[in-house]
C-alpha cells in the first residue's frame, strides 16, 4: 500500500505504484545544497526518494537567503548540509537523509559516488563540476547537470552508459572562475532546480525523454528555450 502522501503522483500513469516503489529504492546525491541543490533535494524528498545524500562544505549566509529557500534567518553561520537535512526530514520523515560536508574534488568524487544511483550536479565551480562528471563516467552513473547565470539556465543528462560527459559538453574548453558571484534572481535556480528534480524522476521511473545527451537551455528574460542535442 502506498502512502497516501504520494497518491497524486502515483495516479499518473507514468509513475504508479511500480514507480513509488523504484522511487523508494532509489538513492541520489545532490552535490551542492545552495540555490538549486535546496530546490532539487526539496522536490526529490517529497517526492519520496529513497535515500537523498547532502554534500556541501559551506555555511548559510545572509546573502543565500534570496534564492537558497531551504534556509532561515536563523541559520547564518550554520552548516548547510545540517541545516538541510533537518528542513528535509521534516519535510518527509520516510526518506534517509545522509550528510557529506566536504569540498567535492577528483580526489574524493569517486567514493563519495559510489554508493549513489545518480547524481545531481548543484555546484557553482567548474572544478568541482569537473570531479563529478569524470568520477560519474568512470562509474557510469547519470550526471544531472545544472547551470544558472541571472535570468538564464540549462540542464543536461550526461555520463549513465558511456554516454556524454562534461568534458564533451565544453569541447575541451572548460570554463575559469564560478558563479558564486555573478547575480541571480532566485526564481532562475527555482526553475532550474525543478528540472533537474524532474530529469532524476524520468530517470528512476523510466517515463517521458529525459535530457540524456541533449542540453536544455532557457532564457528566462524572452521566455524562450531550447534542447540541443550533445
Amino acid at each position: 500500500m502506498v502512502d497516501e502522501r504520494y497518491a497524486r503522483q502515483t495516479i499518473l500513469p507514468e509513475i504508479r505504484e511500480d514507480g513509488q516503489a523504484r522511487l523508494a529504492a532509489a538513492r541520489v546525491l545532490v552535490v551542492g545544497v545552495g540555490g538549486l541543490g535546496s530546490v532539487t533535494s526539496t522536490y526529490l524528498v517529497a517526492a519520496g526518494v529513497g535515500t537523498v545524500g547532502l554534500a556541501d562544505f559551506d555555511v548559510v549566509s545572509r546573502s543565500n537567503l534570496q534564492r537558497q529557500v531551504l534556509y532561515a534567518e536563523q541559520d547564518a553561520g550554520k552548516p548547510k548540509v545540517a541545516c538541510a537535512a533537518a528542513r528535509l526530514s521534516a519535510i518527509n520523515g520516510g526518506v534517509r537523509i545522509v550528510t557529506h560536508d566536504c569540498f567535492v574534488s577528483q580526489e574524493n568524487a569517486e567514493a563519495l559516488i559510489a554508493p549513489y544511483d545518480i547524481v545531481v550536479d548543484g555546484c557553482d565551480n567548474y572544478a568541482t563540476r569537473l570531479a563529478l562528471s569524470d568520477a560519474c563516467a568512470r562509474l557510469r552513473r547519470p550526471y544531472v547537470y545544472g547551470a544558472i547565470s541571472a535570468f538564464s539556465g540549462q540542464v543536461a543528462v550526461l555520463c549513465g552508459n558511456g554516454g556524454k560527459t562534461l568534458r564533451d559538453l565544453f569541447g575541451g574548453g572548460m570554463p575559469s572562475g564560478d558563479a558564486a558571484s555573478k547575480g541571480v534572481v532566485g526564481m532562475t535556480p527555482g526553475i532550474v532546480g525543478s528540472v533537474q528534480a524532474m530529469q532524476v524522476l524520468q530517470l528512476v521511473c523510466s517515463f517521458g525523454s529525459p535530457l540524456v545527451d541533449r542540453l536544455w537551455v532557457a532564457d528566462f528574460l524572452k521566455m524562450d528555450s531550447s534542447t540541443f542535442d550533445l
